[in-house]
């Protein structure tokens, strides 16, 4: 069923426009009748189509509920910023599996030095392969991208966040079996770009109250790592 995002809706007139309405009208060709998925703060509205004009479609409420498959811990992904096919890819899948916010952070051994001037400018795409992802899992809401951020903002970022985890191969660690994930409503990840942390950034994170995680013996990919451990965390909190 198609799906579409909405920051706020009036149930007794739910009208969609613009891009949304051109896309109904024009590409998916719907007709009156048919059904449709409008998505507002996490709550589901199954409508069907009234009437459609050039930039308007009106539509039919028939049922709400909350979204089934939007996870009940608001997860944030503080990646480290690899190169951008690299980044899209993450974003893609983290949106997928659960992930509430990706923020990329710029780290010592990141190879890719991006200026946040410059990065600034791709934000409208990331966050549209952000939208894209959340259409096509059927989540509530669309996950934001945030502006690229250095490892002091990350630090100061993680302080409201109930549960943070890095991901770092050296100097030992525990299992993410062992992590304290019961009654949190908040984790953050943490991982870094291909080059990884180095040890004071490692130790920066840990002494602001992550936890230190290995993923086992196989060295992952920086693009490998992200998708794995949010498959773990939501597997561990009963939302897998």
């Amino acid at each position: 069923m198609p799906r579409f995002f909405v920051n706020e809706i009036d149930e007794n007139n739910i009208v969609l426009t613009g891009d949304d309405a051109r896309h109904i009208g024009r590409s998916l060709r719907m007709k009156p009748g048919e059904p449709l998925t409008v998505c507002c703060c996490g709550i589901d509205h199954f409508c069907t189509i009234d009437r459609i004009t050039a930039e308007e479609v009106y539509l039919n409420l028939v049922e709400k509920k909350p979204c089934a498959a939007e996870p009940d811990i608001e997860l944030t992904l503080f990646q480290a910023v690899p190169k951008l096919d690299k980044l899209e890819y993450i974003i893609q899948k983290s949106v997928e599996l659960g992930a509430s916010r990706i923020v990329p952070v710029l780290t010592r051994r990141c190879i890719s030095r991006p200026d946040p001037k410059d990065f600034s400018k791709k934000l409208q795409r990331l966050g549209k392969i952000a939208e894209e992802a959340a259409k096509q899992s059927g989540r509530g809401i669309i996950p934001v991208v945030e502006p690229i951020t250095d490892l002091n903002g990350m630090l100061e970022m993680i302080k409201s966040i109930d549960r943070t985890i890095l991901l770092y191969e050296e100097q030992g660690g525990c299992s993410f079996g062992e992590v304290p994930l019961a009654d949190i409503r908040s984790a953050a990840l943490i991982v870094g770009s291909e080059g990884g942390f180095d040890k004071e950034e490692a130790e920066k994170i840990v002494n602001a109250g992550a936890t230190q995680v290995w993923l086992g013996k196989r060295i992952l990919r920086c693009e490998t790592a992200p998708i794995t451990a949010i498959s773990i965390l939501m597997f561990l909190t009963n939302n897998m």
